[in-house]
């Protein structure tokens, strides 16, 4: 009987897991705006999903890892890092061509090696070899943040954007969930299992991102939310759940041919309406032809980015060490919590839980604030939850129970996540369209190089400072209440750019658009002239009937009608008939 119950199991899981996705897809495509709002939405979900599930994967298969390899904490720490100072280094030259090339394609092609590199670190024979392979990981997975940041901006309206990372960033919170449930209960098993399942749907999602139209790039062509779903009737200021909320702009219901040449955001228009005066200086150093290093200075004299950055990396810096070591923490015999490393996983998946609604209410909170007109709304969410997230972390340092310290646990995951939707929106409002994937990209170095840091660091300071290797679980937890002092500064510095945020709003907004040809990325970089908007032509002389383009025909009839060159003229420029071969 049991070689029959086998076989029919496999298909009756087919099933239902097709139904269960095609229920998920008629849910989501109302919520969404429309079927390909939704499949753009739900890839780019994926492909964080799938970076944050292999960075955990080594935190939970960290035991494993540390038996079948002879390595110590340390060298855990080290197989994360070095993964990210990879991608970080690699997401500069990543940024600029995000701003040049097909987007779309770029990313596919990462995803590609992306799991060919997961493979190879599944087959890994030595901690050297695997060391070399999360090297190759790191640089393919850099493509991942200044491309989903290009295609956000250009995707979506401003008014929905913190929306909208809401969604996206909620998919980079699942794929870490996946990484400590799934992966962790296969690495108990064999750590190489655990590696090689998230290859296999590398490749697939390959294809997916393959099949993405590339959008017009400087907010052209916004996809517009198809009519009768929520975001469409939001919108309009229809839908009863919506209801107060004023209509966000920015969305193209036209077709794209006839979008405007560059789109303001929502926060910019703001504060040109109160007449917020821009940065001259940063201003004049403004150019859309403007080279690598140029752009890269423009980038860290915003001082709002700046801030932005380095808040934003001091709480991935934290969150990095929970990743990594967050199950060693609370299991085992001389954990915090004592409980076994089955329950530790599902601990941390409650306090995901937290910080999944977290991303879902703090971006959509965001653009509600913006549309009400507080131009810093989205900055002032990120400030009060970083706040939050402080406060929240303290008792279950203090407590030894799992039940005191979950309900604790799971607000300071909901004001961690909550950072981000709203500060992904509101760097895209202080930056022009044609940096948004430089920009980006230079914020991932800051943020990757934090992240890289912080397991070397977590662990060494475990190990060496406070001799986690024979105090257990003690190392590790006077570790986190050290580092409880720069998530402290990253709320301070979010309070900083509240204050300085307009200014830089209303200089991305007085900057020069880009031209058609830089817009699609053919043009190198050149002198700050070519950027320059051309002043309009000069009337033509009396006499003259001008040209639907603003220049004076040739020579015409008397009814008005063009006169016909005579046999072996033509015309050259506006000028009147020359003969052949003479000199304009």
């Amino acid at each position: 009987m049991a070689s029959h119950e086998g076989p029919g199991l496999i298909p009756a899981v087919g099933r239902a897991a097709r139904r269960g996705a095609r229920s998920a897809k008629h849910r989501l495509i109302p919520v969404l705006g429309g079927r390909t709002r939704t499949r753009v939405i739900v890839v780019l979900a994926c492909v964080l999903a799938l970076s944050s599930a292999d960075t955990a994967t080594v935190g939970a298969a960290a035991t494993k890892l540390k038996t079948a390899l002879n390595i110590t904490t340390f060298d855990v720490g080290l197989l994360v890092s070095v993964t990210a100072v990879v991608g970080g280094v690699f997401s500069l030259p990543f940024g600029a061509l995000a701003d040049k090339l097909r987007r779309t394609w770029l990313l596919g092609a990462s995803v590609v090696l992306w799991g060919i590199a997961m493979v190879w670190s599944a087959t890994a024979g030595s901690f050297g070899e695997l060391l070399v392979s999360r090297l190759a990981l790191g640089g393919v997975t850099a493509v991942a943040g200044p491309v989903v940041a290009s295609l956000v901006g250009d995707w979506f309206a401003s008014g929905e954007r913190g929306q909208i990372y809401s969604y996206i960033l909620t998919g980079e919170l699942l794929g870490a969930g996946l990484g400590f449930a799934l992966t962790g209960e296969l690495a108990a098993l064999s750590w190489r299992l655990a590696f090689v399942i998230l290859a296999v749907p590398a490749f697939v999602l390959a294809w997916a991102v393959f099949q993405l139209p590339e959008p017009l790039r400087g907010g052209r062509g916004a996809l517009a939310p198809e009519p009768g779903t929520r975001p469409w009737l939001a919108a309009r200021g229809t839908d009863a759940e919506a209801r107060g909320q004023a209509p966000f702009a920015g969305a193209v219901t036209a077709p794209v041919e006839e979008a405007p040449p560059e789109s303001q955001t929502d926060a910019q228009r703001i504060a040109l309406e109160r007449g917020i005066k821009p940065d001259r200086a940063l201003l004049a150093r403004a150019d859309p032809r403007m080279g690598f290093f140029a752009a890269l200075r423009y980038v860290l004299a915003v001082r709002t980015n700046v801030v932005l950055i380095v808040s934003g990396a001091l709480g991935y810096y934290f969150l990095a060490g929970v990743e990594t070591f967050g199950v060693e923490f609370v299991s085992g015999k001389q954990g915090q919590y004592h409980v076994a490393p089955v329950l530790a996983n599902g601990l941390l998946l409650v306090v995901g839980a937290g910080a999944v609604t977290g991303v879902l209410v703090a971006g959509p909170l965001g653009d509600a604030l913006l549309r009400r007109g507080h131009l810093a709304g989205r900055v002032r969410v990120a400030a009060l939850a970083a706040t939050l997230t402080v406060v929240m972390m303290i008792p279950p340092l203090v407590t030894h129970s799992a039940l005191t310290a979950l309900p604790y646990l799971m607000i300071a995951g909901f004001g961690l996540a909550a950072q981000n939707p709203p500060i992904d929106a509101a760097r895209l409002d202080i930056m022009p369209s044609w940096l948004w994937g430089r920009a980006e990209g230079i914020r991932a170095f800051v943020r990757t190089m934090a992240q890289a840091l912080a397991p070397v660091i977590f662990g060494a300071i475990s190990d060496y400072v406070f001799g986690g290797q024979t105090h257990g679980h003690q190392g590790l937890r006077w570790t986190f209440v050290i580092m409880l002092v720069p998530l402290a500064l990253s709320a301070l510095y979010l309070f900083v750019a509240v204050r300085r945020y307009p200014r830089d709003v209303a200089t991305a907004a007085a900057a020069p658009p880009a031209p058609a040809a830089v817009l699609a990325g053919r043009v190198p970089p050149g002198p700050a002239a070519t950027a320059v908007r051309r002043p309009p032509p000069e009337p033509p002389p009396a006499g003259r009937r001008p040209r639907g383009d603003g220049t004076s025909p040739g020579p015409r009839a008397p009814d008005g009608s063009p006169r016909a060159p005579r046999p072996g003229t033509r015309w050259i420029g506006g000028s009147g008939p020359k003969r052949r071969g003479a000199r304009p």
